[in-house]
């Protein structure tokens, strides 16, 4: 590695992850105005990191790029018109460059060993929680808790129901409605995942390639009723889209919700408005997250309310593996990776 230049995985043209390349001779980043530059003491994938590779129809990233939206970091340079940080300071990343878009996608992001953000952008990390635990939260967790804390969706007692519940927004899910008191039932897509889903702290877990979710809430709960509020299940929490789609207005309880915050296997799937009148349901739509949303999350690490699900850590030589294990939904929780070899 030459002075000035830095280890990063670079992408220089859409296709598959064998485009992913780590290079030894990326420029380092310098602190300019009104920006820093950070250690990346860890960054997480999402699935967005796997639609940034394949590219995306009308999204254009400027090539070549850092991939890598969530990271967390020390703060090691700190540029012209910046108040408020120091040197040494350890900040988590909020993803959204006002200006720019998102870090990983429209600018470079965490899968590299430094990474110039925004003043704007940093969240000051509390003692107690690790890089790696902070990396963790932003697309992930930070959707999750909009969705169920900012909307104030979920209390205690509802019957909560939650599709891909083994992903990074689905771990979050299941992690906060149980925190809030709920019944939770969570599917996935395997014998493991359910079982680990289980141990995580779900109440019920439900294989969705053996069972059809919607029946087994039927049968387990009764059918939902037009004329009282028996049967179904209180809350629905589907960011899947596609055939799901159809099959969750009919488990949903009179009156009850469905949470939507993405749609990974389709967003235009076939809708009967019957039920969503009928039953006098609440269809809640949720985008995004903000600094709050991972302020409060950083705070219930540190005070051991949550803990993020990490399934794997890896070194960047084996980012792009840790990538294809999201793509192939062979992962529980996240998937960190540690670019300088270290979380210091």
């Amino acid at each position: 590695m030459m002075a000035g230049t830095m280890r990063a995985l670079l992408l220089r043209e859409h296709g598959d992850l064998d485009k992913l390349q780590v290079v030894e001779d990326h420029p380092m980043p310098v602190a300019d105005e009104g920006h820093v530059v950070i250690r990346v003491g860890a960054s997480s994938f999402n699935y967005h990191d796997v639609f940034t590779v394949k590219g995306m129809p009308g999204i254009k990233v400027p090539m070549p790029v850092v991939i890598g939206l969530d990271m967390a970091g020390t703060v090691t340079e700190v540029g012209a018109g910046v108040s408020g940080w120091s040197v040494g300071d350890r900040v988590l990343v909020n993803p959204l460059n006002k200006k720019k878009g998102l870090m990983g996608e429209m600018l470079d992001g965490g899968m590299a060993q430094y990474c110039r953000v925004a003043a704007d952008q940093l969240i000051r990390m509390p003692a107690g929680v690790t890089f790696a635990q902070a990396a963790s939260l932003p697309v992930a967790y930070g959707t999750a808790h909009r969705m169920i804390v900012t909307h104030n969706t979920i209390k205690a007692g509802d019957k909560v129901l939650i599709l891909g519940a083994s992903g990074g927004v689905g771990t979050g899910c299941v992690i906060l409605a149980k925190q809030l008191g709920a019944h939770v039932i969570a599917c996935a897509g395997s014998a493991e995942k359910c079982e680990a889903l289980l141990k995580m702290g779900a109440d019920e877990a439900i294989n969705y390639n053996e069972v059809d979710f919607s029946k087994w809430a039927t049968e387990k709960y009764g059918k939902p009723q037009r004329r009282n509020y028996e049967g179904g299940v209180d809350v629905v929490i589907n960011f899947t889209g596609g055939d799901t789609w159809t099959k969750t207005l009919r488990c949903v309880k009179r009156g009850g919700k469905i949470l939507v915050c993405g749609a990974t296997a389709g967003h235009d799937p076939k809708e009967d408005l019957r039920y969503v009148w009928s039953f006098e349901l609440q269809i809640i739509g949720s985008n995004s997250f903000y600094d709050d949303n991972l302020a409060a999350l950083m705070e219930m690490i540190q005070d051991g309310r949550i803990a993020p699900v990490l399934d794997k850590v890896l070194p960047l030589d084996e980012a792009a593996e840790g990538l294809r294990l999201i793509r192939d939904r062979e992962v529980l929780g996240k998937v960190v990776v540690l670019p300088n070899g270290d979380e210091g």
